[in-house]
């Protein structure tokens, strides 16, 4: 029976590094791959998260602002306060402190300095030669809803059914034991946003996840991070719906204003019987309850977007309707209207090199993140690829350099916030994570040296103040039911 068990196991290893490897995009895939630790269960008792008490029925047909019918469940594992030493800490809030010490305790950052006390409970790590950053936040990925292994039957990312559907959240469509999960923790990744794809004009909702081992979906949600609204420009949405419409720009653009025309009027209906809560209320539809919290505000609208035409329309379109664009994804040609981004505080979300791949891509600069960075505007680094999401550092690097090159001075502590402080003002978090400052969560990264190089790996990642990934413990690292069906249980007494 014992021979039986290790030959499966390995049967299992091979199936899972060939899946890894092997990412043959399905035809939904490729329309959102053209946007371009351990398990709860080896988690000790005081680790574990308390039962939540029973919740009386919903409404059902009702609903009010700010509704959140599918909670978090996340809870902050146990852990002892530490400090880490000798180390050169990036703050992404200012500038680089040599040789700086972080303390932490009860999952929060509660100092960082050059000359900061240490108490005396808290266990010690020498940081000499190496640095410490927060933790990497990558914006934009669909690691979840397009897991591995990419088969049709875990093809969940875009409901290419309609040209616009709001009604529909990926978190529903998040898969947990997604194998990819642990590869971006083990790059630094402490938090992400995984999306819809960006087959439709209105893809649905976002939804922000911490890098944590989960049996479900509401187990790695981000507490009070808001649901962002994907949206999409272009090629794609005009590519899946050719036959059927829209299939020109001009049918993208009046697709979004006939939503949100419909969105207004049902947003207005449901704010006069809040206020008025008389008879009956207005019949809920799922998909204007989505556009209704956008336009309260809500929820942050992320829009797929390439070129600079059609950014400066998506402007308009949330003009016309008083919302607000937080980021353009992709956004290949950013740099042409860099000064409108940094004028309407909208984020930049872009890839270091990435372009050509088809004609709204045509016009790309290794600049591009440097050039926004130089009008005033927020650069951020995103993958929108699981092998790119654990590489952002590398990344920021490629796009700090080209800066350089082009006579613009970007610096380390400006590049740093690409993808920490900026990618955090992204997802509306920037009072909890992306800075290293007392009062965040303790989401850190203890780099083996600069993260800027190519040679550098991640040593340590916290999440929290909990350590999720050791590089010198593999038999802790996290190791998804899909791959080996078991995973070892935690030492106690590690941080």
């Amino acid at each position: 029976m014992a021979g039986w068990r290790r030959i499966i196991g390995m049967l299992s290893l091979a199936v899972a590094i060939t899946v890894l490897t092997s990412r043959a995009p399905t035809k939904a895939q490729q329309a959102a791959q053209d946007d371009g630790g351990v398990a709860p269960a080896a988690q000790s008792a005081d680790q574990q998260a308390k039962p939540e008490p029973p919740r009386p029925a919903g409404a059902g047909g009702s609903y009010r602002p700010n509704d959140d019918p599918y909670p978090s469940t996340y809870r902050v594992s146990a852990s002892k306060p530490f400090a880490i030493t000798n180390a050169t800490v990036m703050t992404a809030a200012g500038p680089t402190i040599r040789g700086g010490t972080v303390v932490v305790r009860d999952g929060k950052i509660v100092d960082v300095g050059a000359r900061v006390p240490i108490p005396a409970d808290a266990a010690v790590i020498d940081g000499a030669g190496k640095y410490v950053t927060p933790g990497v936040i990558d914006v934009h990925t669909h690691l979840g809803v397009y897991p591995a292994p990419a088969v049709a039957a875990l093809s969940d990312g875009n409901e290419a059914t309609s040209p616009s559907t709001p009604e529909v959240w990926a978190e529903h469509s998040v898969w947990p034991q997604d194998p990819q999960f642990p590869r971006d923790l083990a790059g630094g990744v402490t938090t992400l946003q995984t999306m819809p794809g960006s087959a439709n004009l209105i893809g649905g909702r976002t939804v922000v996840l911490k890098v944590v081992p989960a049996r479900t979906v509401q187990e790695m949600k981000f507490p009070g991070a808001k649901h962002g609204l994907k949206m999409a420009c272009g090629e794609n949405p005009k590519n899946v719906y050719e036959k059927t419409g829209p299939s020109t720009r001009m049918g993208n653009m009046a697709g979004y204003r006939e939503a949100f025309i419909k969105a207004e009027r049902y947003r207005r209906k449901w704010d006069q019987w809040l206020a008025e809560p008389k008879g009956d209320p207005p019949d809920r539809d799922l998909a204007m309850d989505t556009l209704a919290e956008t336009l309260r505000g809500n929820m942050l609208a992320q829009t797929h977007c390439y070129r600079a035409d059609e950014m400066a329309q998506m402007i308009d379109l949330a003009k016309e309707f008083g919302f607000s664009i937080r980021a353009f994804h992709h956004a290949i040609e950013a740099y042409k209207v860099a000064d409108l981004l940094a004028r309407e505080h909208i984020s930049a979300a872009v890839w270091a090199d990435w372009g050509t791949f088809k004609m709204e891509a045509m016009d790309p600069v290794m600049t591009n993140a440097a050039l926004v960075f130089a009008a005033g505007a927020r650069p951020v680094i995103h993958s929108d690829d699981p092998i790119g999401s654990q590489r952002l550092n590398q990344e920021a690097a490629k796009a700090m350099a080209a800066g350089r090159a082009a006579g613009i001075p970007v610096t380390e502590d400006d590049a740093v916030k690409w993808f920490t402080a900026n990618a955090a003002w992204t997802l509306g978090l920037d009072d909890r994570i992306g800075t290293i400052a007392p009062g965040r969560n303790a989401d850190l990264v203890l780099w083996s040296g600069n993260p800027f190089s190519v040679y550098t790996k991640a040593d340590k990642v916290w999440i929290d103040g909990a350590l999720r990934f050791d590089r010198s413990a593999p038999g802790d690292w996290w190791r998804t039911d899909f791959e080996l069906g078991f995973v070892p249980p935690v030492q106690k007494g590690r941080q």
